[in-house]
């Protein structure tokens, strides 16, 4: 590579960085990296996507750092919903690889449900055996810090981040959202002596924030660590549910802006469109806080380099977890018009996200139209940082390195051999059972499949790269002349649903009339003199396909997983993962399954999946109970 430096303008300062000439070494000195990452936040609900109408959320700290890295329109999350995004950005690895699909963690159905299919069980945590960006990084010689949401099981302590705050800060709950608002002299929520934007006639100096603890934390966490060099995921509470703001200034001005009364009169906010002014108010303030992030990395000298700002060492990933949420209950919260659906949604408005990366050797003001996907982010950050990981862990990466392009060396996304990336998919097999769904973008088109039914729907998002149905209104399925687009696609994408060995969704046993018989369980039994616990099938119904087993609690115990937000002691580390699956062995002839219980395991429980498809139940056995 050359020497040439290229200069560009970074947040309104003038800054000497490389496109070109100082890749290479910037890996070399190790870079700070911050993952700057928002919940529920829709690819159009910043001012960077404007489609047919402008998006009202103002968001210009985003915008200025657009214009001083690379932002991406054909950006994606790995999932539709908030913990299969978050594991994957954690392990670099497919959500349906990791078993990880939606948020209900640990949660086994009771009972019969009325629906012919059902989810399958995902794991009460992230399965600590998987090594995560935080494990790499530490190992690296970074210092690593988390901050805000988790949602993935026990705490961010345990996967590699030696500073760990889940707090929800702002975000926190209130009493009366029209009128419970922060003062300066608020013990919890006090509002800043700084003015910010939005300015406007009735506050020409700007306004006050409410204390932000995710922001603050993170601050904290740089100005500690900032002889790094340093990692840290900032993950933002807001702007998912509740929908609400503490700051009344800010509020105030939404509402002059979209045509309400202030102040808002207790109910729920229902004018379609990107129209509730409380939703407003959390963009506006998530910018507010990446413009505090910029404004300490701008204004902070860098120890390690003397004379360099941290601003010039750093990179930035900003992105969400998932498509915008547009409703909840009879709330309407935004907009992702004109993509289809949101969040807990395959199609484009559920899984398409905003995207800007800035650092060291990106170019101003450079934009990416090809796919890119947040599973790129592990292998991407690896390689700005010179990090290195066992092969082990390096082969079983589902993402690509951008760093050339982001570089602005390559014009497409291409794996280790070279070849181009031309298509991304997504798994998820939950909610009710109609909208089961997986599905592939390749090129121009992105096709769906729906589990239930086996049918196929398929749409032509572009047209040699202009837009052409970006709403996925025209299904092509069942038109003639798109036939072999339909089996190419399905056929690439029951391939990658097999390479990462997808679950479910599976048929429901309790669902009646079934269509085939279901397995049954004939006898299960636990030996304590080689702590073998067995499970044996009725001969007269279908096979077991796949087996695993549970390690749980002694019944009744309060000592259960945590939650998937975090939060409460660590566990020891060398202790059985208790709600995460292990795989139990079947038999030759496929009735029998068993499995090894460690000790300090108080109970268990069989997983198994039939040759029809079923998804089988034990019973919760107790250590020492046999039955």
């Amino acid at each position: 590579m050359g020497n040439q430096i290229k200069k560009v303008s970074v947040l309104a300062s003038s800054l000497t960085l490389s496109a070109v000439g100082l890749f290479a070494a910037a890996a070399a000195e190790q870079p700070n990296v911050i993952i700057f990452y928002v919940d529920d936040l829709g690819w159009q609900d910043v001012q960077l996507n404007d489609l047919d109408d402008p998006c009202p959320y103002e968001t210009p700290n985003l915008v200025k750092l657009a214009e001083s890295g690379m932002s991406f329109s054909q950006a994606y999350a790995s999932a539709p919903s908030c913990s299969p995004s978050r594991a994957g950005l954690l392990t670099g690895q497919h959500p349906a690889k990791i078993g990880i699909t939606h948020v209900w963690l640990g949660q086994i159905e009771k009972g019969p449900r009325p629906a012919p299919y059902v989810a399958p069980y995902l794991d009460a945590h992230l399965n600590r055996d998987l090594l995560t960006i935080g494990d790499a990084m530490q190992q690296n010689g970074y210092k690593t810090g988390h901050v805000g949401k988790w949602h993935v099981g026990l705490t961010a302590s345990e996967y590699g981040f030696d500073y760990v705050d889940h707090s929800r800060g702002v975000h926190r709950g209130m009493g009366d959202r029209t009128k419970d608002f922060a003062t300066a002299t608020d013990r919890q929520y006090p509002l800043s002596s700084e003015k910010y934007s939005p300015v406007s006639e009735k506050k020409p100096e700007g306004i006050s924030y409410p204390y932000d603890q995710v922001t603050e934390s993170a601050l904290k966490f740089m100005e500690e660590s900032k002889d790094g060099p340093f990692f840290l995921n900032m993950w933002h509470w807001m702007v998912h549910w509740p929908v609400l703001t503490r700051n009344g200034d800010l509020l105030e001005y939404y509402c002059d802006k979209m045509g309400y009364p202030f102040p808002l009169k207790p109910g729920v906010m229902t004018r379609a469109g990107q129209q509730n002014p409380y939703f407003g108010a959390m963009v506006t303030t998530v910018d507010w806080s990446l413009g505090r992030v910029v404004d300490y990395l701008k204004k902070t000298d860098d120890p390690r380099h003397p004379g360099k700002k941290l601003i010039e060492t750093t990179y930035l990933f900003f992105s969400s977890d998932n498509g915008g949420a547009e409703q909840h209950a009879k709330e309407t919260i935004s907009d992702n018009y004109p993509l289809k659906y949101g969040k807990t949604r395959t199609e484009e408005g559920g899984v398409r996200v905003p995207m800007v990366v800035f650092g060291p050797t990106i170019p101003a003001g450079a934009h990416f139209d090809g796919l890119v996907n947040q599973l790129d982010y592990f292998p991407t950050i690896l390689k700005l940082a010179g990090a290195q990981i066992a092969a082990e862990h390096q082969k079983e990466l589902s993402g690509l390195d951008i760093s050339p392009v982001l570089a602005g060396l390559a014009q497409n996304v291409v794996d280790g051999e070279g070849a181009e990336r031309t298509s991304l998919f997504w798994h998820f097999p939950h909610n009710h059972w109609s909208t089961m769904k997986s599905a592939i973008r390749e090129g121009d088109f992105k096709l769906y499949k729906q589990h239930a039914s086996g049918s196929y729907e398929l749409y032509r998002l572009y047209k040699n790269g202009v837009r052409t149905d970006l709403e996925e209104k025209i299904d092509l399925a069942g038109d003639p002349e798109y036939a072999p687009v339909v089996k190419r696609l399905a056929d690439h994408l029951d391939a990658s649903l097999e390479e990462n060995h997808a679950r479910g969704p599976y048929r429901n046993p309790d669902y009646s009339p079934k269509p085939k018989p279901s397995a049954a369980i004939a006898e299960s039994t636990f030996d304590p003199s080689d702590r073998q616990a067995r499970l044996r099938l009725d001969p007269a119904g279908p096979a077991i396909a796949k087996a695993s087993l549970l390690y749980l609690p002694e019944p009744g115990s309060k000592n259960v997983p945590r939650g998937p937000h975090g939060g409460g002691e660590v566990p020891d580390p060398d202790a059985p993962q208790i709600g995460v699956q292990m795989p139990a062995k079947i038999s030759a002839d496929g009735y029998s399954a068993a499995a090894t219980i460690p000790e300090g395991v108080a109970a268990y429980r069989f997983i198994l999946v039939d040759t029809n498809e079923f998804q089988i139940f034990g019973d919760v056995e107790a250590i020492g109970r046999n039955r």
